[in-house]
């Protein structure tokens, strides 16, 4: 006789677990928000908008632990920051056209998420290890990652193929991440 494997209950998305989420996870992923945008100000704004984002779509959530509700967040977290990024680069193109800056907060708690977060460190060490990559790698991390180019386009304006043109990449990028994590070793 075959025993049947009884399924765990899930685990609800409720006002409460999400409060609890919150409370033990909001630091940590406002310093894992603030290390992919490299500003304290948009970490806290992404950071609230990931929880809100979660309490909305709670419905969705079809995990089982408390640790899968946990991956659930930071996968909103990343689409947070994805958005983010192409959202704030268009903006950023935008403001330039029109000559507006805008204000840099100044807040203790913004201070405190950078501290943490280490991003002027963090910074500082990529630009470093970014200058003792050869040229070409250089130009492709720039390619790709700056200007966010397609590798088709890549190559027709570096004048390669485009499986050269993924392999400098991808080279540049496991190279500045093994330097990277070198140094935190």
């Amino acid at each position: 006789m075959r025993r049947r494997r009884l399924k765990s209950p899930r685990f609800a998305i409720t006002s409460d677990s999400l409060e609890a989420l919150y409370r033990s996870h909001a630091p940590s992923m406002a310093v894992y928000i603030a290390r992919k945008t490299m500003d304290a100000g948009v970490a806290a704004d992404l950071t609230a908008e990931t929880f809100a984002e979660a309490y909305r779509n709670r419905r969705q959530f079809r995990g089982r632990t408390h640790e899968e509700a946990v991956g659930w967040l930071y996968g909103i977290a990343r689409h947070q920051v994805s958005h983010f990024v192409r959202r704030d680069r268009a903006e950023a193109r935008a403001l330039e056209r029109l000559g507006i800056q805008c204000p840099q907060p100044a807040d203790l708690e913004l201070e405190r998420i950078e501290e943490v977060a280490g991003t002027a460190e963090l910074r500082h060490r990529v630009a470093s290890h970014l200058s003792d990559l050869s040229h070409e790698q250089q130009e492709a991390l720039r390619l790709r990652i700056l200007e966010e180019r397609s590798y088709e386009e890549m190559a027709a304006r570096l004048g390669i193929n485009e499986q050269a043109v993924r392999a400098r990449v991808s080279r540049g990028v496991r190279t500045l991440a093994l330097r990277l994590q070198r140094d935190r070793g």
